[in-house]
């Protein structure tokens, strides 16, 4: 950094950051999730390696995982930036300073990249690497490594890389759709281009941080740190924080969509999403993520087992997990407090969000498996057992984190305690389901029928627990006012 003033914006917003998060989420549950990180990850690494999951392919995994990080903490920190406003009030972030602090737009960007990629380097990718490398201690390190020293820092070196690709992808992509249809023509381009040298047998894996972790070659380092700066050129030529939405004149389309749905309520959430920066699109794009690691995963099973996966099964269940960044993002415009003012009471509240959680999840995960269906084709009890899976899992996500959190859903992303819980409720069914997809098929028609049932009950269960937070939360939120 040229001088002090950047380098104390940077200070600020890092400090800012966890005084943030640890008053949030109660200090001491804080402060533990870096070791609950640690834990499940080497769980985890244990888990595949003990089941004959060679090291590199574990590694490959965990590379992905950076990567769907990165990509979800670009979309997150500046997709959502009004939703923030909304419910932060009258606020000015930092990030948003440049017109009163003598530091350009760029700079401050700039600074706020590097402060998230510290913070969670430190936060999650450091506790994944020594969770992965001291459960793979035994296998002797990596090929090509020194020492299990060496692979750890290469690992975390690597890893903290590909979060940055995925960060930098998320901005370059925000800025160039931006751009009108100049922005989508090249954006669209660079896909097709990435797509076309994967069809044609080029190796991109060998361009990235993971092709280092995997040879770290002078040409492969050159290789990795050209694409992750010319991602982030792109994003800082395209994408502007700080520039004032235009304004926009809208409708009177309330009634005309409350007459479609039925509740005034539903109707305003739907229209809170749709109005907000990114609009539908955002739900889509969560959506289209878990969709690409669901790809992954598939071609990844199937190298371990030697068997093709379900389709149906596999697509289903894990697309199903789209429920809970779908209710992230009826719940993020808006707070409780702005509906209290009105004569409306909690449960037609939470009424609302499931009205519109039915209206605007399931389908969005469905238009993802039609595409899984007739990309990678399908038995039609199979696709059929699929659909209920997704549909039962989407609705048992959503039950459980309406149970958990109430109407904030993030406010267990970072609590030790919370999260712990939601994961073993969500490990508890999926985990079976999985096994089942991945390792035994093609599916007998006693374990098609026995996972239809599964995905009905999933989904009545997501329906009860739904029902019963409904009183619990009324009764915390009527102590808090």
């Amino acid at each position: 950094m040229t001088d002090g003033r950047m380098r104390r914006v940077f200070v600020e917003m890092f400090v800012e950051e966890w005084r943030m998060h640890s008053r949030l989420f109660r200090g001491s549950h804080f402060a533990l999730f870096p070791a609950f990180v640690a834990l499940l990850t080497a769980g985890m690494a244990w888990l595949l390696v003990v089941t004959g999951t060679e090291p590199e392919t574990v590694f490959a995994g965990l590379h992905a995982l950076a990567l769907v990080f990165g990509l979800h903490t670009g979309s997150i920190g500046f997709v959502g930036r009004d939703a923030l406003q909304n419910l932060l009030g009258d606020v000015t972030l930092l990030v948003f300073t440049a017109r009163t602090l003598p530091l350009s737009q760029h700079r401050l960007l700039g600074i706020f990249v590097v402060k998230d990629v510290v913070y969670y380097a430190l936060l999650f990718l450091l506790p994944m690497t020594f969770g992965t490398v001291l459960v793979t201690l035994e296998t002797g390190g990596f090929p090509g490594l020194v020492s299990t020293g060496e692979t750890a820092l290469v690992l975390w070196t690597t890893l903290t890389a590909t979060f940055v690709l995925g960060m930098g992808a998320t901005i370059a992509g925000l800025g160039l759709t931006r751009r009108g249809a100049s922005g989508l023509a090249m954006l669209a381009l660079l896909l097709a281009a990435v797509a076309a040298a994967a069809v044609g047998g080029v190796d991109v894996a060998a361009y990235t941080p993971y092709g280092v972790f995997l040879e770290p070659t002078l040409s492969r380092i050159g290789a990795a740190v050209t694409l992750v700066l010319a991602v982030f050129l792109l994003g800082a030529a395209t994408f502007d924080a700080t520039a004032p939405r235009p304004a926009r004149t809208v409708g009177p389309s309330f009634r005309r969509w409350w007459r479609r749905i039925g509740d005034p309520l539903a109707t305003k959430t739907l229209l809170d999403v749709h109005r907000s920066a990114g609009g539908f699109w955002k739900v889509f794009f969560s959506a289209a993520v878990l969709f690409g690691v669901t790809v992954s995963l598939v071609d990844f099973a199937g190298q371990i087992t030697g068997v093709s996966p379900s389709v149906g099964v596999s697509f289903g269940a894990i697309l199903g997990l789209s429920g809970f960044t779908t209710y992230n993002w009826l719940t993020q415009s808006d707070d409780l407090d702005s509906y209290l003012v009105h004569p409306v009471s909690v449960p037609a509240v939470f009424e609302a969000k499931f009205r519109a959680f039915l209206l605007l999840g399931p389908s969005v995960g469905l238009a993802f498996y039609a595409l899984a269906l007739g990309w990678r084709g399908s038995q039609y009890l199979d696709a059929v057992v699929g659909a209920v899976l997704l549909v039962g899992v989407a609705c048992y996500i959503f039950g459980v984190t309406v149970y958990l959190t109430g109407l904030s859903p993030n406010e267990f992303l970072f609590d030790t305690a919370l999260f712990a819980v939601f994961g073993v409720a969500l490990m508890f069914p999926l985990v079976p389901i999985l096994v089942v997809g991945f390792a035994l098929a093609p599916l007998s028609l006693g374990s098609v029928v026995a996972l239809g049932g599964g995905g009905a009950v999933l989904a009545i269960a997501g329906v009860v627990l739904y029902r019963r937070s409904i009183p619990r939360w009324s009764r915390r939120y009527r102590e808090l006012r």
